[in-house]
């Protein structure tokens, strides 16, 4: 039986993100082994986590993480904000997401079951609940999208207010154009489109629009009607559709005008393949 020092405590808090009173039982009970304290702790981390597994996880932040092979979005909630800004809390969604981002799973379930990267002795939810125990709130990762690199595409990705919203745009036409997306991902973080293009605008919402606008002419010549009706529903769809939004760095254009702009200076068919707003909660 080893004598339990501080610097083991430490070590163990360092390796275990635990407290200190419970590094130092955990070692006691082990007999000052190092690798059994920490098979304690994690079977006292998973216990602990079921207690907590039932409480609501409304705040959080969305993370993300490139490989050479792909970027990944992830939601993680917390019970607190207070949780959400701790470093080990980011620190938990930066490892995470890496993890995803080089390990291409088919599912966020799949994920979840997998050997973690950096301690393939417990799975990623294993280590979640490690997590769990150290901070002490109940932590879900709630969603997970891992999006291809190729030749082809340029993924741009932006963090807004901390993490409480992330975007991202898909261009095709080639690599290397990360900062024109990372722009238009910026205006995706202000301007909240729903769909990329008109032609995805579900026909039941267009539906909803038309009887709207028409509810709102009355008396005038079924010609003039129809008119009108058509400029609000373009006016509908320069709200809601990304390709159909003016530009926030110059009102003057479009963003479909800004990404023909570029495709052109560059010599390239540059197009929108598609885009990405995660907002906590959302």
């Amino acid at each position: 039986m080893s004598k339990v020092t501080a610097d083991m405590v430490k070590e163990l808090r360092e390796r275990t993100g635990v407290g200190m009173g419970k590094c130092k039982e955990a070692l006691d009970a082990c007999g000052g082994d190092m690798e059994n304290a920490i098979d304690h702790l994690r079977k006292a981390g998973m216990a602990s986590a079921v207690k907590k597994e039932g409480r609501e996880v409304n705040e959080g932040l969305v993370g993300f993480a490139e490989s050479s092979s792909a970027v990944a979005l992830m939601e993680v909630n917390s019970e607190t904000d207070f949780v959400a800004q701790n470093d080990r809390f980011k620190q938990f969604i930066k490892d995470v997401a890496q993890d995803a981002a080089e390990s291409h799973p088919a599912s966020l379930e799949a994920f979840l079951q997998r050997p973690y990267s950096k301690d393939t002795s417990v799975t990623v939810d294993q280590f979640r609940a490690l997590t769990m125990q150290s901070l002490g709130e109940n932590i879900k990762i709630k969603r997970l999208e891992v999006l291809p690199k190729s030749n082809d595409i340029s993924v741009g990705i932006y963090s807004h207010m901390g993490g409480k919203i992330v975007t991202a745009v898909i261009l095709t036409g080639g690599s290397g154009n990360e900062a024109f997306a990372r722009e238009l991902a910026m205006h995706v973080a202000a301007e909240s489109p729903e769909f990329l293009r008109p032609e995805e605008v579900p026909s039941d919402a267009k539906a909803r629009e038309e009887e709207i606008a028409r509810g709102q002419v009355v008396g005038k010549p079924a010609n003039i009607v129809d008119k009108i009706v058509e400029g609000k529903i373009k006016s509908y769809y320069d709200q809601v559709c990304l390709i159909c939004q003016k530009y926030i760095k110059d009102n003057a254009m479009s963003v479909a005008d800004v990404v023909a702009a570029e495709a052109k200076k560059q010599g390239k068919n540059i197009t929108i393949q598609s885009f990405k707003r995660w907002k906590v909660g959302g």
